[in-house]
């Protein structure tokens, strides 16, 4: 077993296949092994993601949980070959997502996208910075920060064009501090 500050990186997203049907059998299966050989330090959380669904039959509403990736588990998790060889021989999984044996862990913007967790964004730049359009439309434009919202990771940029000022709504990834 690897001491955890031999791990080769944090812990990790990726994406377990499983049978069709078989995603609440092997969540409930993985988190039974995690409990019984205590590796709650190497594998953290283990989802199936899951949305809202309303229906209106006769009249009536009716709320249904939908899977959002049918026959797809995630799983949070240090990989490690015991992790590894653990998840893989769950009664149900077909194996990870990724290019042979080598499971591909979800990239930030990936774990972003599906909302599965909140990841802290560390930016370079403040109100009043000017900075130059990186790509998009407004590309190789320059501007000043008018406006910084977190929660929807984008930036209110004054640019310069035609002689006017004009606000655009940027990315945090479209925009590069000059």
């Amino acid at each position: 077993m690897l001491a955890h500050e031999d791990y080769e990186q944090d812990a990790k997203w990726y994406v377990v296949h499983t049978y069709s049907g078989y995603e609440n059998k092997v969540k409930a299966n993985l988190d039974k092994m995690v409990d019984n050989r205590n590796l709650h330090d190497k594998i953290l959380e283990i989802i199936v993601p899951m949305e809202e669904q309303i229906e209106i039959k006769d009249g009536k509403r009716k709320t249904s949980l939908k899977k959002v990736f049918p026959g797809y588990v995630l799983v949070k998790m240090y990989m490690t070959d015991d992790t590894w060889y653990i998840v893989r021989n769950i009664r149900g999984v077909t194996g990870f997502v990724g290019s042979g044996n080598k499971p591909i862990p979800l990239s930030d913007q990936e774990i972003i996208n599906m909302g599965i967790e909140e990841l802290d964004i560390v930016i370079d730049f403040a109100v009043g910075d000017n900075v130059k359009v990186t790509n998009g439309p407004l590309q190789d434009f320059i501007g000043i920060i008018e406006e910084i919202n977190m929660e929807k990771r984008k930036v209110r940029v004054l640019v310069s064009m035609f002689g006017r000022e004009t606000p655009a709504e940027l990315e945090f990834t479209q925009i590069q501090k000059i």
